[in-house]
């Protein structure tokens, strides 16, 4: 089995689409009729949810019209976000048949086929064609990457000049002791690839992209994750959550990761790049 294999059977799940609907209906809603609003507990599958992917969106210029892909795009929350907010087209591309699926059945019970296109696919083989994309997100996607030069020039290559590519991924910290295990990305080592900051810069570098802007979320996952821990402790957990994506040892995912981030092992960071303009 390859690894791009074994990540999309660490992240697929049997009938992951009536499980939500189960727990939609436990929260007092129709599944048939959701708001976006109503599955953003369960499609922003990353540190933070629709918090951490405001944070990062609000950095940069949307426009209507405006091409977009989400690379490791889940369920297609992100896509669904972007294109209700902003009014832009996105194509979304994910490892995992099972969200592919699931976000492809939302899309259609929302009526948004026509504004988000979802396909199964590598984030080092994007099926898109060069130079056709004015943005490029990403939200926790490198963890499972042992390489990240071909992330890196896939996105450059798919950019327009001027794109942006936009990313909130898990990042090696200045502690150099193991990881804690399960994690949400990874139940194991050898399935995961966690690297530091300098690597993504390497490879952006490389690729021909540019820095405009990073920024360390560390102090932002801790108070997150202390706020959800105390409601869940009040109240118990949500019916719908990204407990949902993660089976039954969701609860020892987060706490591992949660470790992480506090003994400085992982940081969670934000970096923006820019495909410079080009020359006449």
């Amino acid at each position: 089995m390859t690894l791009e294999q074994t990540v999309a059977r660490h992240y697929g799940s049997e009938d992951l689409l009536a499980r939500i609907d189960d727990a939609l209906r436990k929260a007092g809603v129709d599944p048939d009729h959701p708001t976006i609003d109503d599955l953003k507990p369960v499609d922003e599958f990353h540190t933070g949810g629709i918090e951490a992917t405001t944070a990062l969106l609000d950095q940069l210029t949307i426009e209507p019209g405006m091409q977009v892909l989400d690379v490791g795009c889940g369920l297609g929350g992100t896509a669904r976000h972007i294109l209700h907010r902003y009014g832009a087209h996105v194509t979304g591309v994910d490892l995992t048949p099972e969200f592919v699926e699931t976000g492809r059945a939302i899309n259609h019970r929302l009526g948004l086929d026509e504004g988000i296109d979802l396909h199964e696919g590598s984030a080092t083989e994007l099926p898109v064609e060069d130079g056709q994309v004015d943005l490029v997100t990403m939200f926790h996607v490198g963890m499972n990457l042992p390489d990240k030069a071909p992330l890196f020039s896939e996105a450059a290559r798919v950019l327009k000049p001027g794109g942006h590519f936009a990313l909130f991924d898990v990042m090696r910290g200045e502690n150099p002791e193991d990881l804690t295990y399960p994690l949400p990305w990874a139940g194991m080592p050898e399935t995961s690839n966690v690297d530091a900051p300098d690597v993504y810069r390497r490879a952006a570098h490389a690729a021909g992209l540019h820095p405009v802007t990073e920024r360390d979320r560390h102090q932002f996952a801790i108070d997150y994750f202390a706020r959800v821990f105390r409601k869940i402790a009040a109240e118990g957990p949500p019916p719908v959550g990204i407990h949902l994506l993660m089976g039954d040892t969701a609860s020892e995912k987060l706490k591992n990761y949660l470790a992480n981030v506090e003994a400085g092992r992982t940081i969670p960071m934000e970096m923006i790049f820019i495909k410079p303009q080009a020359l006449p």
